[in-house]
């Protein structure tokens, strides 16, 4: 594909054509973006390696570049993804400076970190799961070159996905399966990351430092990640195991929704929530008539307020979904679904996207300490030295709304795996990443950076129902949290905020 836009970088370009520190051109067929930072002009690709995002568009902060569709943030000196969603790097490109013009014409050579061997870094890590948090976590600790033993016990039958995808694109039909996995089976053997797919933990021994498999296998570690994630809701009603009954979480779960939806006519969404809503879309998209059933007055109104709630009402009515609020399922007798008010709706198919809830079992049975979640300090070490925790089932002290927190955030889940890499190999590295995270409606995005579980008031800049707008919420004169659809840059900004906020 070619991305030959603005000028040939290989013919040269004057400073006084960049726009905003930044100019966008190409070499060959490549698209390359210019960035001044202070007295020194760097060269990298154009776009984001998570979903090809634009980062011309992105916010320029210091010697780093941050996307404007998910936030991710790399080096401009080296390209390297500095923060999750991306994990691959940009190539940085050779510059040269010419009687007042920049010139590119080749890539630099990517640089490679050399093998530990320090005395305090541990001989044998051990990752519990196989979501967002596990493999980010695997993969920082080779990209930091941690050179001993790794595994990955994952309970999951497939190899490490893009779990947001699943109830966007992929259910949506509109991305194929190859898309999915974050890494090919190759990547695993390539960097000597022993993952073990299909495979249980059930206990823990912190005195022996082993964990213990359902098939007695006993695998010892020196340092130990718990990223065993959440696992969605499912409500207990009459018929709720029917075979078109169905919660999303893993690559399993999406195909056998979209094996059903391949002769549904009509489906039910159990549940108003992010997930709920966004397979309510992916399925309009597939063409079925989709019917959301949830308690609640508004969708998303304790999360995003009334004004956002009653604009994705508005936006899925738009669409054709039919909403039945203020009711629920009370049982599903073959393809009926019975609502608690008295109705009566076919299903072919039923989702229920009612929420999920921390796998805390193990952790529980091991004896770390809970509160509502793994309960761990800033540098995501439980209350067992040696053990860390990251992902859904962590709750650390967040300093930006000043409280312990735990959030279901697939970016939060990966750069806390990340840090928790860097700390089990003696970093000691607070985790403070402001949280954040993206929902897609049909063509319509939000961006949600901070946390706000109450405020006192909601300002708009903008105008949400013309799907342009910037809203915060407020406790006192503090910012907690801001929901954005179209201000990208806005977004990247009130998250650089936060992070200098004290």
């Amino acid at each position: 594909m070619s991305e030959q836009q603005g000028p040939d970088l290989t013919k040269g370009v004057a400073l006084s054509e960049f726009q905003d520190d930044r100019l966008l051109g190409h070499v060959a067929d490549q698209a390359v973006l210019l960035v001044q930072s202070g007295r020194e002009i760097f060269a990298i690709d154009a776009h984001c390696t998570h979903y090809h995002g634009p980062l011309g568009e992105g916010l320029i902060a210091g010697e780093t570049i941050r996307c404007p569709w998910h936030h991710a943030c790399f080096s401009i000196r080296t390209g390297e993804a500095l923060h999750a969603p991306a994990i691959a790097p940009l190539a940085a490109w050779q510059v040269e400076r010419k009687d007042n013009r920049i010139f590119v014409h080749q890539k630099r050579r990517p640089t490679t970190r050399p093998v530990t061997s320090q005395p305090s870094a541990p001989n044998r890590v051990v990752i519990v799961g196989g979501g967002a948090a596990g493999y980010a976590a695997a993969e920082m600790l080779r990209r930091e070159g941690f050179g001993g033993d790794l595994t990955m016990l994952s309970g999951d039958a497939d190899v490490p996905v893009d779990r947001p995808n699943l109830s966007k694109d992929y259910l949506a039909g509109s991305a194929p399966e190859e898309w999915v996995p974050l890494q090919p089976d190759s990547f695993y053997a390539d960097n000597k990351i022993a993952l073990r797919r299909n495979t249980d933990v059930i206990s823990i021994d912190t005195a022996a430092r082993h964990v213990v498999t359902a098939s007695g296998e006993t695998v010892p570690y020196d340092r130990l990640l718990l990223a065993t994630g959440a696992e969605p809701v499912r409500l207990t009603m009459p018929g709720d195991g029917q075979p078109h009954v169905h919660t999303l979480r893993s690559l399993a779960d999406c195909r056998a929704i979209i094996g059903h939806a391949a002769n549904a006519r009509r489906a039910v969404v159990i549940g108003a929530s992010f997930i709920g809503l966004e397979v309510a879309a992916a399925l309009r998209t597939r063409g079925i008539e989709v019917h959301v059933v949830a308690p609640e007055m508004r969708p998303m109104e304790k999360i995003l307020g009334p004004a956002m709630g009653d604009f994705i009402r508005a936006l899925h009515e738009e669409h054709g979904v039919v909403f039945h609020l203020e009711d629920t399922v009370a049982a599903i007798d073959g393809r009926t679904a019975h609502l608690q008010s008295g109705a009566h709706l076919d299903a072919d198919l039923v989702v229920m996207g009612v929420g999920v809830r921390p796998r805390l079992a193990l952790a529980e049975k091991a004896g770390l300490k809970l509160d509502r979640g793994v309960s761990v300090d800033a540098f995501l070490e439980t209350s067992v030295p040696g053990i860390y925790a990251a992902g859904d089932i962590a709750r650390w002290p967040d300093r930006h709304s000043k409280q312990d927190i735990r959030v279901e955030h697939w970016v939060v889940a990966e750069r806390q795996g990340q840090t928790a890499a860097r700390n089990m190999l003696g970093q000691r590295r607070p985790f403070d990443a402001v949280p954040f995270f993206w929902s897609q409606h049909y063509d319509v995005p939000i961006n949600y950076v901070g946390h706000a579980e109450t405020w006192d008031a909601i300002e708009v800049d903008g105008d949400i129902n013309a799907r342009d707008c910037l809203v915060r919420y407020k406790l006192g004169s503090r910012t907690l949290a801001v929901a954005s659809i179209y201000r990208d840059r806005a977004s990247l900004e009130a998250e650089l905020q936060m992070e200098h906020a004290s």
